[in-house]
C-alpha cells in the first residue's frame, strides 16, 4: 500500500477523513470481529480515528498508515474485550492441527461440502450466503488468541509481517494460529452446510497433508495455489475449496461499514479539527 502512503497529507483535517474513508471499513470489521459486539464496534472506530487525529504529528511514515491504524483500533477492541470479561472466564482452549486435520488418520473428515471444485465457481450464492453466516459465527467461538490474528490476515487483509509486528509476536506463532483458525472455520463450513462423502484419497495420508502445508503457505501469500489440479487427487481439491470458500467469506466481511457508524465517526473527525 505504499501508494496510499505517498498521497497522505501532513494536515490531519486532510489526512483523517481521506484514511477513514479506505481504512474505515476494515477497522470496523476488525472491531466487531474482536469485540464481538457492534456497539462497542461503533465505539472502536470512533476511537480510533480521533484518536489518530490527535497522534497524527507522531505518525513518522515508516508504517503503513493503515497497519498504524489497525494497531491503534486493536489496542481499543482487546482493551473493551477485557472489560467486558472481567477475567470470569478461563482461555479459551483450541483443537490442535491433528484433530483439525481433514486428513484424520482415525478416519475422521470423511465428509466434504457438497460443492464445484471448480475454482471459478466454488459454490453457488446461497451457499456463500450461507457461508458467511456461518463464517461470522464461528470466528466469534474462536478463542481470542487464534481469532485475532485470523480477523487480521484474512478480514482486514494483513501482510504476516504486519500481523506479527502488530501483534507483537514471532512470525511462525502467527502462522500457526492462522492456519489453526482457517481449519476451525473449514470444520464450522463442514458441519453446517450440505455435505456429501468424501472419495477416497488417491495417495498416501503424508502426501495430503503435505499438499495441505502448501496449500494454507499459499493462502498466507494471498497466491494462488502453486501445484497444478492433475497432481491433486479429488479429496484433496474438494478440501482446498472448502478452505477457499472460508477464506473468501473472511474477506466479504471486511466490507462495508453501517451508514449510521459512518456519520458518527465523520461527525466526530470532524469536531477534532475543529480549535479548542
Amino acid at each position: 500500500m505504499p501508494a496510499t502512503q505517498s498521497r497522505v497529507s501532513a494536515d490531519p483535517a486532510r489526512a483523517i477523513p481521506a484514511l477513514f474513508k479506505e481504512f474505515g471499513p476494515r477497522t470496523y470489521a476488525l472491531a466487531l470481529r474482536v469485540t464481538g459486539s457492534a456497539s462497542e464496534a461503533e465505539d472502536v472506530v470512533q476511537e480510533t480515528f480521533t484518536q489518530a487525529f490527535r497522534k497524527w504529528g507522531t505518525f513518522e511514515g515508516r508504517a503503513d498508515p493503515g497497519t498504524w491504524l489497525y494497531a491503534i483500533a486493536l489496542r481499543f477492541a482487546k482493551r473493551r474485550f477485557r472489560k467486558r470479561k472481567d477475567g470470569t472466564t478461563k482461555r479459551s482452549a483450541m483443537k490442535s492441527f491433528t484433530d483439525l486435520s481433514p486428513m484424520r488418520s482415525d478416519g475422521g473428515g470423511d465428509r466434504t461440502i457438497d460443492l464445484a471444485i471448480d475454482r471459478r465457481q466454488p459454490a453457488d450464492p446461497l451457499m456463500r450466503e450461507e457461508a458467511r453466516e456461518l463464517v461470522q459465527d464461528a470466528i466469534l467461538a474462536l478463542p481470542p488468541q487464534y481469532r485475532v490474528p485470523l480477523v487480521m490476515k484474512d478480514i482486514v487483509e494483513l501482510s504476516l509481517e504486519e500481523c506479527s509486528q502488530a501483534l507483537g509476536i514471532k512470525i511462525e506463532t502467527v502462522k500457526t494460529r492462522i492456519h489453526r483458525a482457517r481449519l476451525a472455520l473449514r470444520k464450522s463450513l463442514n458441519d453446517g452446510l450440505r455435505t456429501r462423502r468424501a472419495p477416497a484419497p488417491t495417495y498416501d495420508r503424508q502426501v495430503c497433508l503435505d499438499l495441505l502445508q502448501a496449500k494454507l503457505a499459499a493462502m498466507d501469500e494471498g497466491r494462488g495455489f502453486p501445484i497444478g489440479r492433475e497432481v491433486m487427487c479429488e479429496r484433496c481439491q474438494l478440501v482446498f475449496a472448502e478452505l477457499d470458500l472460508g477464506q473468501n467469506a473472511c474477506a466479504e466481511l471486511g466490507e462495508g461499514m453501517p451508514a449510521a457508524v459512518r456519520k458518527r465517526v465523520e461527525r466526530a473527525i470532524a469536531s477534532s479539527a475543529i480549535p479548542s
